[in-house]
């Protein structure tokens, strides 16, 4: 169940980021993806380091 929340909560937080850098800069989505891709890769490198590594 945790691992489920970092990568929602990793893909939310960035992706709104990214929306709200869209939507600052005038752009439709192009940040947007470049936020959620980031969420998605710190989230699975946090479930690594935690879940992995130990």
């Amino acid at each position: 169940m945790t691992v489920l929340s970092y990568l929602l909560g990793g893909l939310a937080f960035w992706g709104f980021v990214g929306w709200l850098v869209d939507l600052a800069l005038g752009f439709e989505t192009l940040f947007l993806p470049i936020g959620l891709l980031l969420g998605l890769v710190g989230s699975l490198y946090l479930i690594i380091t935690q879940y992995v590594r130990s």
